[in-house]
């Protein structure tokens, strides 16, 4: 006779197996959103085009490709969809009934517990039995024909059909793997990590661009100017202003005191279109962040010699004039605003400097929504990620040439490799604990992890920002990039990389941070496809360069596939001209069996919790 105690194992083990039993559930990885909110939120909507797979598959006897396409918009966006439909009854039903198909498509895969948990509240009892209807064609026929029409005459079906829309939604993609660089560039990074957070299973591999904001929430007062650059230059003040309540006034006052007009620094085009003030003002602020982050870059580089960053100090070698500067030869300046350069002390911020950057920083600090996105960040990000045998990060892993990994020496301790991006972790985990410290190393790490040769985010000899601004020669402007970007076209060394991290040789390594000039007849698809690089140019200010607007990956239990994306105008355009964004899809690997979640990272930790159960009631046995 079976104990209660062991009863309860019993069944558990019993569930754990079978779940084993079922397809792996899919993957979405996305990466290099760069603020761009109305793309990355259809993208989330339509699942990388597999909505539209599915509804094809379900209904592509039955129904015409535009009446496929209406069905598919109507599941991306119910909100708006919904309140056009003057449906009778009868119409009504059958959207229900189409809805529910699709549901339960997408829902198949997963636990009959998993599903109950991701209903909504208010109609919980109602889908679960349409969600697990065995027998509507005969015992259940009126009882299900019942629930439609009572729906229908409460005037509930158009909240019904949303809310089956959502769902349909959140069973499309079980799980989002987020490759990094969610700021910068675009106006919404802020409205992309409020939808982020909102999502049930996520993980964040952390880009360049998201280490320079939680460098500056962090006290980093060289991230910080870098930051402030950065959203001046792309025409995004807004996004501080209105998204995180940063009173931009004194430096704007600061700006038009010391700068005047200087064509080159004037915002990039900008999805939203700025007013001639506004311009203004990014113009003169982008001058003035400009010349502050170089006097502060050079603060951290004179205290960390290990950085090994000298030769981006270049203040000093300006000429007194302020129109040449001398490195290995001498260089006409363009575009000069050196006005608050002293060249006695050429990296000493003045007083009005000081006095504006610590205020800017005390007000970064007291963001709550700022806050409040960071500590989301710092809880689901990293710097790497190992998911079922792939190996995720954003940038590189920094090489010599000959596909050994690079050492960097801090402190009394050599890294490289895994260990390197260990120790970054570890470094920006003790800045996100210690705000209140501007000098510390680990501060001064999560600046270096912006611009410095050792960085797995920015994967380059050196930054030439200095250079792109106030230098004609484009030979100056050339950033060498890491060995790893030549090495990563090759297996072996993709296979090297995997195995330093504890993979198998049949995982496959995804990127982001480069985008793929698909125009140039570049491919996302490297190593005889152990890589994939996923940045293809989500970011409006790429997509003249890439060709596309971007790449997103999808694994399901039958293999992986690209999915290449067309540009994205608008939300407003999108519903109103029923245009999706996913132009191309590509098999990168088929499995000639089904991968089942036994063979995944669940699977491992089910397997453990099934052994753990066993031991118990061997035990238990025991002792009686």
């Amino acid at each position: 006779m079976i104990e209660a105690d062991n009863l309860a194992h019993l069944t558990e083990i019993i569930n754990l197996a079978a779940i084993q039993q079922l397809p792996k559930a899919t993957e979405h990885f996305v990466s290099d959103l760069h603020g761009e909110y109305d793309a990355f939120d259809h993208i989330l909507r339509n699942g990388s085009g597999s909505i539209r797979e599915k509804i094809d598959t379900l209904f592509g006897d039955t129904l015409s490709a535009a009446e496929q396409t209406e069905l598919c918009f109507l599941i991306y966006y119910p909100e708006e969809l919904l309140q056009e439909k003057q449906l009778d009854d009868s119409d009504w039903q059958t959207l229900m009934e189409q809805l529910v198909t699709v549901a339960r498509f997408t829902s198949s895969k997963y636990t009959r517990s998993k599903v109950r948990k991701a209903l909504p509240t208010a109609f919980a009892y109602i889908l679960e039995e349409l969600l697990y209807q065995y027998d509507a064609d005969f015992n259940k026929e009126a009882y299900y024909n019942a629930i439609f029409e009572q729906i229908i005459a409460l005037d509930a079906a158009p909240l019904f059909c949303q809310e089956l829309a959502f769902l349909i939604q959140r069973f499309v993609v079980d799980h989002l793997h987020v490759l990094g660089d969610i700021y910068d560039r675009g106006p919404a990074p802020d409205k992309i990590i409020d939808r982020l957070m909102a999502l049930p299973s996520l993980d964040i591999q952390l880009g360049n661009h998201d280490i320079l904001w939680i460098g500056s929430f962090c006290g980093s007062l060289p991230c910080l100017a870098n930051m402030l650059r950065i959203a001046a230059r792309y025409g995004n003040l807004s996004l501080l202003q209105d998204g995180y309540g940063i009173d931009l006034s004194e430096a704007i006052a600061f700006s038009r005191k010391h700068y005047t007009e200087n064509q080159a620094f004037y915002p990039r085009h900008t999805v939203d279109a700025l007013s001639a003030e506004q311009q203004e003002e990014a113009m003169l602020l982008q001058q003035a962040f400009t010349i502050i982050q170089f006097k502060l870059e050079a603060s951290v580089i004179q205290r960390r010699p290990e950085f090994d960053m000298q030769d981006r100090m270049l203040l000093h070698l300006i000429d007194a004039n302020r129109q040449t500067i001398h490195m290995n030869q001498g260089y006409p300046l363009i575009n000069a605003c050196f006005q608050t350069i002293d060249h006695t002390a050429p990296y000493r911020l003045t007083s009005e400097e000081e006095t504006m950057i610590n205020d800017l920083m005390t007000q970064i600090q007291a963001s709550i929504r700022l806050k409040q996105h960071v500590q989301f960040l710092a809880e689901k990000g990293t710097l790497f990620q190992q998911a079922n045998g792939n190996l995720l990060f954003h940038g590189c892993i920094p090489c010599q040439e000959n596909g050994d990994f690079l050492a960097f020496t801090f402190g009394d301790k050599s890294y490289q490799g895994k260990d390197l991006l260990l120790f970054f972790q570890d470094c920006l985990l003790q800045s996100l604990a210690t705000p209140h410290l501007q000098d510390d190393l680990a501060t001064d790490m999560i600046w270096y992890l912006w611009c410095g040769e050792g960085s797995s985010l920015f994967g380059k000899k050196a930054m030439k920002t200095f250079e792109r601004y106030f230098i004609a020669d484009s030979v100056t402007h050339q950033e060498q990039k890491n060995a790893y970007y030549r090495l990563r076209e090759n297996e072996a060394f993709c296979c090297h990389v995997l195995a330093a991290f504890g993979l198998p040789a049949t995982g496959h390594i995804i990127n982001g941070h480069t985008p793929v000039k698909v125009r140039k007849g570049e491919t996302p698809i490297k190593a005889n496809g152990r890589l994939l690089v996923i940045d293809g140019g989500l970011s409006r200010s790429y997509q003249s360069v890439t060709g596309i607007a971007g790449y997103t990956l999808l694994s399901n239990s039958f293999g992986m596939t690209l999915a290449a994306h067309q540009p994205f105008t608008n939300r407003q355009r999108a519903i109103e001209e029923r245009i999706d964004i996913v132009s191309k899809k590509r098999l990168v690997v088929r499995q000639s069996e089904r991968i089942l979640v036994g063979q995944t990272d669940i699977g491992v930790q089910l397997q453990k919790e099934s052994l753990s159960l066993k031991n118990k009631m061997k035990q238990q046995r025991h002792q009686r």
